[in-house]
């Protein structure tokens, strides 16, 4: 049974990491579950309440970060707070309702959009937008740093503490 936990443990966080750079996947969520089921295979006598309260701190983190650094990205490049607002829509919208597609182009539209309405001017627009899709671009590296600390957070926890 052990062994069954190990493997499925093994391929949520492997199909997890592959999630955190595809958008399509909510790569931390998977993670943070592979590792659990990893906890739960050792009867949880190396990895604890404690570790696994970090790990799920660390996955809700990893979520936020999605939508702060895109919204950022847009204001970096000048973007009204508008535009930040739109690419964070765009993001939780895009991929809500167009998966991966609209995890790429619904930052960088909502943006558009929304500096658009403040300005009436395409080429501030567009700035905006690529700002944001700069910020996804950023938001995934730091999310991917994340599941990585996760993955040493537990490893440390499962072999020193």
């Amino acid at each position: 049974m052990a062994i069954v936990l190990w493997v499925l443990a093994a391929l949520l966080v492997a199909v997890g990491i592959v999630g955190t750079v595809l958008p399509a996947l909510p790569g931390p969520i998977l993670v943070l579950a592979g590792l659990i089921l990893a906890g739960w295979a050792d009867g949880f006598t190396r990895v604890g309440f404690f570790v696994l309260l970090v790990l799920a701190g660390m996955t809700a983190f990893a979520h936020v970060i999605d939508l702060y650094t895109t919204a950022k990205g847009a204001e970096r490049f000048g973007a009204s707070r508008r535009a930040a607002i739109g690419a964070a829509l765009g993001l939780f919208l895009g991929g809500l309702l167009l998966q991966l597609p609209g995890l790429l182009i619904g930052p960088f539209l909502g943006a558009v959009i929304g500096e658009y309405t403040v300005q009436r001017k395409l080429m501030p627009a567009g700035r905006a937008g690529f700002g944001a899709w700069l910020g996804l671009i950023t938001g995934i590296a730091l999310k991917l740093g994340l599941v990585f600390g996760m993955i040493a957070v537990f490893l440390a926890a499962y072999f020193w503490w």
